[in-house]
């Protein structure tokens, strides 16, 4: 009987092993699946053995990726076998096969419980590790007693308390308040006296995860953690099997420094005395040895020591000898000890006093600039860009720029961001700081954000001595025969404000000047092209009285470009043109920028926001930074002379908000221009920051010249990075959770499931505010206009609007003011790009002010899987070729759906239908199955075919079997979870759009519109 069972299962593994493609393997599978669950069936007939067997090949086949969606039961039973084998089998394949939610966890609880307080020591081992593999709140709160008293039991051997403290460890993880029992702070000073070193380390374990949580119960717990230390240091008593290449339990030696590193200070005189005395000789005793397992336990000790050094701020002399240490381990020829020397090296610049240490290492550090590895040169980067002072500045910047020509492409950027942070930071002079801004970008232009030159040009601006060596320095850069166009930009602004400096002191005619800037207007983007035109209107200006032949040259570029499609360009041919003929008063017309208002740079903001911290806080901050940067802030402050210049329609007013999107260069005109009863008048000269876009796009618009483009704010959103989790209906945060007692009108879930389905229609409404949608999808392109309505006759104010992307989606949201004016409406463009396929939803995340009421709410956003679908008629000619060469997963997956909500066929269709899913009839011969296809369209996976199939019980029409194939797996698994999830969750008749509430009673009689236009929804119920 065993020999035939042993054999039965060889086989089939054998089986499994020979099969030639995944196709075999799938029938295969089915085969025995089919055989397994007909004997579960007749479970009457099975012995414990058998039930073993079977049991052990359903987690081989999950093993091998497919879903085992029965035989739960079985494995569970298994648990309460008196036998060992039975009992193991049933532990390891629960823990493998359920998570801590499943129903049948609660049926194994006493059981497990009755083998954690037996005496059968494997027993109460093997339900240790399945509690703290599954962990869970079930488990937490009726186990966790009995697991303590485990621990803490003189009777058990050290095998089951190890796992009884990893145990607990796993509970207190998942529900800390398991351990928060009478007494148990003196129970963990008790452990840490243990002598075995097993236990000791687990407990350790659960120690550290304690004081993370709470330190100020523990102190007790701080003398006895810096005895163990000493013992470890002089090994005193600590077992051979505990000591790894002659270090007494490294293992040990680190929890226990990290769990030291919890308490803010060692106030006791003599701890604190040992303490140091273990650290020093931690310190002394470690050095770089051929064998690379000592000297990566060694130095893992070595690093935690450092870190604790840092953390109790220790005397000067300690802290030298840490940097002196550091200093060897940099140049050593072990990669991962460099690694590891410069990064610890940049933390311990936040400590005081260590600083011209640390310089004494900067030609070592300099050459790990050049060293093969990238992780290293980086942190070599961040080093020198750390350590940098008034002192050293020069030095250190100019290796930058020498390093630049030659460093990966991946590093330029981060690298002359900080080149420029430093020399703005500790510049010994403006010129040099003039001159090592415009070396960046001729060597690196590509690599140059816009808020850099932007920075130049303030500067520039606001200091007059400056002027005439700035437009001499940009004239030399564009004598070069190849200039890169951020070089054109900023010459050609520095130009058109200063040439005239120029020519008065060094004799170089406007002519000339523009000559050297007219050469470049063939090379360079739209973007550029309006900031030349300034430049020419400002040479033409200067050179009054006008030189005919400059003029008509100057003249007949206006005219070429008065026709051009782009808007901005358009309208600076025309309106310069227009002005250049009115002869001397374009000396005043066209008068020198004002001086920027002093205000903190973007770029020293960066380097504060990017400063070194200690290794939890930096950790901390990398985490909080990566999830800042899925989300775009996309308003700031109200323009400060009132509401903006509203276009009346009807009854209602439209806010003409600039968009960062649709408009490549919105603030880049020099000078306001207005235009009344068709003559053009100057409008008084202002700072950037009083004009409305300047205070709309608040401290970032100062960044820039008036001539700039608004590129570093979409550099920033196309850059984004990063996962958002994915939002669900638990997302949407009831606006009655603040502090406002403000209730939606109508189920905003509903109005979500309708946009899904359909284009335009409303988002959200509230007594005060409505917030409709109309979107158009191309492709893996979608524009998304948000209408945001106010429906009072009081301003909303505080308006705020930040979009949280989730990985898969580049999302651009252009800028939303700070107050809508009373009975006015907002256009907000969204644009959108689909990177992959995936299901997360993007959510917005909008507050405002009325009155006494801050009403905040998160709405998803309808940008979802089916909107990047495109429905496509398949023949059976194409249809069955395909379909075949999609052979199994994962690019085609099979999977029975159970909880359907039961539909007709034809309102199935329907259903299908809505979601851009296209129904091919006839290609299958059953009347009960449904065939579709689509072409799904992201930037990853360009135009994708996707293929479905249906197959619906007449019998049963709560369950259907579906089947997706398609060229891409995630894409497979995306669009069938996507479609599953549809047909088990699908509001009440999904397809149909969702009934608006009943408008108020209409005061005035109103324009007719139509109903499914959100632009004019608000309009309709004014």
């Amino acid at each position: 009987m065993t020999m035939h069972g042993m054999r039965g299962l060889s086989v089939f593994i054998s089986d499994i092993r020979n099969c030639q493609n995944k196709e075999q393997e799938r029938l295969r599978v089915d085969k025995e699946l089919g055989n397994v669950r007909t004997r579960f069936k007749n479970e009457k007939g099975l012995t414990p053995y058998e039930k073993k067997k079977y049991v052990w090949k359903m987690l081989y086949i999950y093993m091998l990726g497919y879903d085992v969606d029965f035989g739960h039961m079985e494995a569970v039973s298994l648990i309460s076998a008196p036998k060992y084998p039975e009992k193991q089998v049933g532990y390891i394949v629960t823990s493998c096969l359920l998570n801590e939610n499943h129903d049948f966890l609660r049926l194994a609880i006493n059981t497990v419980r009755n083998d954690i307080i037996g005496r059968n020591e494997t027993f109460q081992c093997l339900a240790l590790t399945m509690v703290g593999n599954i962990g869970g709140r079930e488990f937490a709160e009726s186990l966790a007693p009995d697991v303590q008293k485990l621990l803490l039991s003189s009777s058990c051997r050290p095998l089951v308390r190890k796992k009884a403290a990893l145990c607990l460890l796993r509970l207190f993880r998942k529900n800390p308040d398991v351990v928060n029992v009478d007494g148990w702070v003196d129970r963990m000073a008790q452990l840490l006296d243990e002598r075995d070193l097993g236990v000791l380390t687990s407990s350790m374990s659960l120690l550290v995860a304690l004081v993370s949580n709470n330190h100020e119960a523990y102190w007790t717990c701080l003398p006895k953690c810096v005895k163990i230390l000493e013992r470890l240091a002089r090994n005193q008593d600590v077992p051979q099997e505990y000591t790894y290449y002659g270090i007494p339990s490294p293992w040990l030696q680190v929890k226990t420094m990290r769990a030291l590193q919890y308490f803010p200070t060692v106030e006791d005189p003599n701890t604190r005395r040992t303490l140091f005395e273990v650290l020093q000789r931690i310190l002394m005793g470690t050095d770089v040895v051929k064998n690379v397992n000592k000297n990566n336990a060694s130095h893992a000790v070595l690093f935690e020591a450092l870190a604790l050094v840092m953390h109790l701020d220790a005397e000067k002399e300690m802290m030298s000898q840490c940097v002196a240490l550091l200093g060897k381990f940099i140049a050593v020829r072990e990669p991962n000890i460099r690694y590891l020397g410069l990064e610890n090296m940049t933390r311990m610049l936040m400590v005081t006093d260590v600083q011209e240490i640390i310089k004494r290492h900067q030609a070592q550090i300099i050459t790990s600039l050049k060293d093969p590895d990238i992780s290293i040169r980086r942190r070599a980067l961040d080093l020198l860009y750390g350590m940098c002072d008034v002192t050293n500045a020069k030095d250190i910047v100019e290796e930058l720029l020498q390093y630049l020509s030659s460093a990966d492409f991946a590093m330029r950027e981060e690298l002359s961001l900080k080149a420029a942070i430093l020399a703005e930071k500790f510049a010994p002079d403006l010129s040099w700081y003039v001159d090592v801004i415009l070396q960046l970008i001729d060597k690196a232009g590509d690599f140059i954000s816009d808020d850099i030159w932007f920075r130049v040009v303030q500067f520039v601006t606001n200091n007059d001595d400056l002027q005439l060596y700035a437009a001499a320095k940009a004239k030399e850069y564009l004598d070069k025969p190849a200039v890169h166009e951020t070089m054109v930009k900023v010459s050609a602004y520095i130009l058109g404000e200063y040439s005239h400096l120029l020519a008065r002191r060094l004799g170089c005619s406007p002519k000339e000047i523009f000559s050297i800037l007219h050469e470049k207007l063939p090379t360079v983007s739209t973007t550029t092209i309006p900031i030349l035109l300034s430049a020419y209107a400002k040479i033409l200006m200067h050179a009054q009285p006008p030189d005919q032949e400059l003029q008509n040259q100057i003249w007949a570029i206006f005219n070429k470009y008065e026709s051009c499609i782009d808007a901005e360009i358009q309208q600076r041919a025309v309106e310069y043109f227009a002005l250049s003929r009115k002869g001397a008063a374009l000396m005043d017309i066209l008068a020198e920028m004002p001086k920027f208002p002093e205000r903190q740079s973007s770029l020293i903001k960066k380097a504060e926001d990017g400063e070194v911290d200690t290794a939890e806080q930096s950790a901390i901050k990398l985490r909080a930074q990566q999830q800042m940067s899925n989300a775009l802030v996309v308003t700031d402050q109200c323009p400060a002379n009132g509401a903006p210049p509203a276009v009346s329609v009807g009854q209602l007013s439209l806010v003409k908000v600039p968009s960062m999107v649709s408009t490549e260069d919105h603030n880049s005109t020099d000078q306001s221009l207005s235009q009344e009863n068709g003559t053009l008048s100057k409008v008084d000269s202002q700072p950037p920051s009083a004009d409305l876009l300047g205070d709309l796009l608040g401290p970032l618009a100062i960044e820039g010249p008036p001539g700039a483009t608004v590129q570093s704010e979409r550099n920033a959103v196309s850059g984004l990075k990063g996962v958002l989790d994915a939002v669900d209906g638990s997302a949407i945060v009831p606006v009655e959770e603040h502090t406002n007692t403000v209730q939606p009108i109508g189920n905003i879930a509903e109005r979500f499931h309708a946009l899904c389905l359909k284009d335009s229609g409303v988002l959200y409404e509230d007594p005060y505010i409505q917030i409709g949608i109309k979107a158009e999808w191309r492709a893996h392109h979608g524009r998304l206009v948000l209408f945001l309505g106010n429906k009072n006759t009081a301003p909303l104010i505080s308006v705020q609007a930040v979009i949280l992307p989730p990985a898969h989606l580049k999302m651009e949201l252009s800028l939303v003011p700070d107050t809508i004016p009373p009975r006015a409406q907002v256009q907000c463009p969204l644009e959108i790009v689909n990177l992959k396929p995936s299901r997360d939803v993007a959510v917005l995340d909008f507050s405002y002010k009325f009155g006494a009421n801050m009403v905040n709410a998160k709405l998803r956003l309808p940008a979802v899987l089916n909107k990047f679908l495109q429905p496509i008629p398949v023949s059976a000619e194409e249809f069955f070729p395909q379909w075949r060469s999609l052979s199994g997963p994962p690019l085609k997956l099979q999977e029975v759906v159970r909880g359907v909500r039961p539909m007709p066929l034809p309102d199935m269709v329907n259903l299908l239908n809505s979601f851009r899913l296209m129904i091919c009839p006839g290609l299958d011969p059953n009347p009960n199955n449904l065939v579709a296809s689509t072409t799904f369209y992201s930037e990853h996976t360009r135009a994708m075919l996707c293929l479905i199939r249906i197959e619906t019980d007449p019998a049963d029409r709560t369950q259907l079997r579906m089947t997706l194939a398609s060229g891409d797996p995630t894409l497979t698994f995306e669009l069938k979870e996507f479609i599953k999830e549809q047909l088990v969750s699908i509001p009440t008749a999904p397809w149909a759009p969702v009934p608006a509430p009943p408008a108020p009673p209409v005061a005035q009689p109103t324009p007719q519109i139509p109903a499914n236009d959100p632009a004019a929804v608000l309009a309709g119920l004014m």
